[in-house]
């Protein structure tokens, strides 16, 4: 995969003699490396950001069975909480990820977050389902602006080498807000209710905005770009030509649809028998992002013993060995699944991801944005779609269409497993035949 580029200009000098102009002109501002203080601050910020985006974009999930008991809604449709979220951030990723082309991936990533928390807090007021799930859905919508303006801001300003390494951070923060917002709604939930629970949410997340404020650093690779729809247009079309591309935004699709079905629908499973488990029980559940922290943040290692394929068979095997584990009507087993689902849909996650980032050489936010546009519309289709295969045939029903997700990524690499070996042959060939 070519390195990212660093979005500076290059200067071409005669290196027997370099013009005076050229030893005069300030040198350009190092790319963001570990053990840096800007590494740090950067680091520390967009795991802040990706703290307040997941505790608010998955905010009602673990509440689902409180509000379907508050509404008289089904699993199905207390179940658009969640997916009217992600599938609007998913059908607005793409154009807030243009604008930041224009006015700055900073700039896009602060935006998004003050309307989200604004948003985070009326949503609790919300009088009846119907205004439940609009106003998610623009939570979602406003949310939109942050993750591929995130991806597009870490390839611009950190280093290459370390760049899956950020990435896995920040989706380590994802892993993180998911967690603490679902256990913080869990437990307040059935001490005051799930309207105190989002309110709560929406506190956590009011203050992670103003740790990312004042933290992040300012971008010093970025440039500004006209907004031209026919050029976002021909960078869209030529992102979607790369064949690479392609197998990376179905990876993410499809791994976020396990996790999205298994995730929405936990919730009633544990609520019934034989767990009978109290709302604050099932929100501590969610414990075991913990082990998708530490999976994301180890993505980067993972790769380089691996490579990139070798790192995707892993995060398959694991994820698929959690379900079928999880089909057992023993807590532990249950709990068990989760653990081993969590950490390989993190780190398959952090590969892809970063992976995209690392492939696409110029319109890097766009590549992101049609990443997170492919990975939230797996989230909202497997949250809505679990449901409803919870709804027919129980647990095994969601267990069937999440192994039917992992299949589809396992069978995208070995295809890329395939095309590159093809590649390689053809490449060596000429030479064997000139030898």
């Amino acid at each position: 995969m070519p390195p990212a580029s660093t979005g500076a200009s290059t200067i071409v000098l005669d290196a027997a003699a370099p013009s005076a102009a050229a030893v005069a002109s300030p040198p350009v501002p190092d790319r963001l490396t570990p053990g840096g203080p800007g590494y740090r601050r950067m680091s520390f910020a967009l795991f802040a950001a990706g703290i307040a985006t997941f505790a608010l974009l998955y905010s009602t999930q673990a509440l689902l069975p409180a509000v379907s008991a508050s509404f008289g809604a089904t699993a199905g449709q207390a179940s658009w909480t969640v997916s009217a979220a992600t599938g609007a951030l998913a059908l607005c990723v793409l154009p807030l990820s243009a604008l930041s082309e224009r006015f700055g991936r900073r700039r896009m990533m602060t935006a998004s977050l003050a309307v989200a928390v604004v948003l985070g807090l009326l949503i609790p007021f919300a009088p009846s389902l119907g205004w439940l799930i609009a106003l998610r859905a623009v939570q979602g919508a406003a949310l939109a602006g942050l993750p591929a303006s995130a991806m597009a801001y870490l390839a611009e300003e950190v280093r290459p080498k370390a760049l899956v390494a950020a990435i896995g951070l920040f989706v380590a923060g994802n892993s993180i807000g998911g967690m603490s917002g679902r256990i913080l709604a869990g437990w307040v939930a059935q001490a005051w209710g799930w309207r105190m629970a989002l309110g709560a949410i929406g506190l956590l997340a009011l203050a992670c905005a103003v740790v990312f404020h004042f933290m992040i650093p300012k971008a010093r690779h970025f440039t500004p770009a006209s907004l031209n729809p026919k050029a976002l247009a021909k960078t869209v079309t030529g992102h979607l030509s790369d064949p690479l591309l392609r197998r990376l935004y179905a990876i993410g699709a499809l791994f976020m649809t396990v996790f999205g079905a298994v995730y929405t629908v936990i919730g009633y499973r544990l609520v019934e028998e034989p767990f009978s488990l109290p709302q604050g029980i099932i929100g501590s559940v969610f414990l075991v992002y913990l082990v998708g922290t530490l999976s994301s943040a180890a993505a980067g290692r993972l790769v380089g013993r691996l490579g990139r394929r070798g790192a995707l068979y892993l995060a398959v095997s694991t994820t698929a060995a959690g379900l079928l584990l999880s089909l057992a009507d023993q807590l532990a087993a249950v709990l068990g699944g989760l653990v081993l689902i969590t950490a390989g849909f993190f780190a398959g996650h952090a590969v892809a991801s970063s992976s995209v980032s690392r492939t696409a050489t110029t319109g890097r936010a766009q590549a992101s944005a049609l990443y997170q546009t492919a990975y939230y519309l797996g989230s909202s289709v497997g949250g809505t779609l679990g449901a409803v295969a919870f709804h027919a045939g129980g647990w095994s029903g969601t267990v069937v269409l999440g192994v039917l997700a992992v299949l589809g990524v396992l069978s995208i690499t070995l295809f890329g497993t395939r095309a590159a070996r093809t590649e390689r042959l053809r490449a060596a060939s000429p030479a064997a035949v000139h030898n």
